[in-house]
């Protein structure tokens, strides 16, 4: 889960839905459209799954819509899902959406949330609250750290086990890039899950990142935000064709690809448009062969009026 910003031009006044949102990645306020959306990664597959509108409260009463914050839409998006199988699910966020009402959907559903943490958090080592930022600068020793590989990355890694905040029983680690540091804010994953280990908590957070790159193919390739609509809801249904857009792509690369060479949905997507010029080039060939006059190709192509 995660959402993301379809920045428009501040002199787009007239689109239904435009306000003013935070933006993570620019670190400021951008006047856009907002959208929670979940994304699927099963096995190799990595599916754009579902989304959810984002109004502000201000918007809401404004235009008389019940308000739903960013959590409530994430947690109808999990409310919505169903697993076709009896595997286990694990829900990945980032610290926004770490909250006890999403824990709790997800709990409900038998679903397992891993996701980022916010230092301000408390933690109850020996039953005592403290927040993590205060706990990591005041308390903890470079021994009290171990060194863990995931990946091409080596981590020093505090684990609790324990209550946190308002949620009785998580594990929650602490993580430093090579070295502990205690003058730097750790890196912090909470899992509900504390039957798995500290190397797969950290695979699995891995995970994650599909989303983030699949906004970037949604927005660099296939055009998320490149629509001029006026209503919301035409808006939506562009963004309904844009996932089933992104979703063939996906089916296409896994036929496509092949044993240990990667390939990207920006590959498949440069291959189709590859492939399509090549036809367009044979059939003005054969269309030369066939002496067809040239005003009758360029009108096909709709290259004259």
């Amino acid at each position: 889960m995660d959402d993301t910003q379809s920045k428009k031009d501040p002199s787009t006044k007239q689109m239904e839905g435009l306000d003013h949102h935070y933006s993570h990645s620019d670190g400021k306020t951008v006047w856009s459209h907002c959208v929670v959306t979940a994304h699927l990664v099963s096995e190799e597959y990595s599916f754009a799954c579902d989304f959810r509108s984002y109004f502000r409260k201000p918007y809401c009463e404004e235009e008389g819509l019940t308000f739903k914050s960013k959590n409530d839409l994430a947690i109808e998006l999990i409310k919505d899902y169903e697993s076709p199988t009896d595997e286990q699910i694990y829900v990945l966020v980032d610290s926004w959406y770490t909250s006890k009402k999403l824990v709790d959907a997800c709990a409900a559903k038998g679903y397992h949330l891993i996701g980022g943490l916010r230092i301000n958090r408390k933690i109850y080592p020996v039953g005592i609250g403290v927040k993590i930022s205060e706990f990591a600068s005041k308390y903890m020793e470079k021994d009290d750290t171990r060194s863990v590989t995931a990946g091409d990355h080596t981590y020093k890694i505090y684990e609790y086990e324990g209550k946190l905040s308002d949620i009785e029983n998580v594990k929650v680690l602490l993580s430093w890039e090579d070295v502990f540091d205690s003058s730097e804010s750790p890196f912090c994953i909470l899992c509900t899950d504390c039957s798995l280990d500290v190397v797969t908590i950290l695979r699995y957070y891995d995970v994650r990142w599909n989303i983030e790159t699949g906004y970037r193919f949604f927005k660099d390739l296939l055009g998320f935000d490149h629509y001029q609509l006026l209503s919301h809801k035409g808006i939506e249904r562009y963004w309904c064709i844009q996932f089933l857009t992104y979703n063939y792509l996906e089916y296409q690369r896994q036929e496509w690809k092949q044993p240990g060479i990667p390939m990207t949905i920006g590959d498949v997507v440069r291959r189709i448009r590859k492939d399509y010029l090549g036809q367009i080039v044979v059939y003005a060939y054969e269309q030369g062969l066939s002496k067809k006059p040239l005003a009758d190709v360029l009108k096909q192509f709709k290259l004259t009026t």
